[in-house]
């Protein structure tokens, strides 16, 4: 499994230049954020239409 988030040495940026406990609070957040996209792309699942689009004239379809 591989790691998601911010290093070490980026958490530590964050909290030296905009404070501890919102730098604390923006690298939890990104982390999560990280989880729940690997999350998705991990369950991702391919989406056949069966309606056609509707923005197309039926000029567009085939005879």
């Amino acid at each position: 499994m591989k790691t998601t988030g911010l290093s070490y040495n980026s958490r530590k940026a964050l909290t030296v230049h905009i404070g501890e406990q919102a730098g604390t609070e923006i690298a939890n957040l990104i982390q999560r954020m990280a989880t729940e996209i690997d999350e998705l792309r991990r369950t991702k699942v391919s989406v056949t239409r069966i309606v056609p689009n509707q923005n197309r004239s039926f000029a567009d379809e085939p005879a």
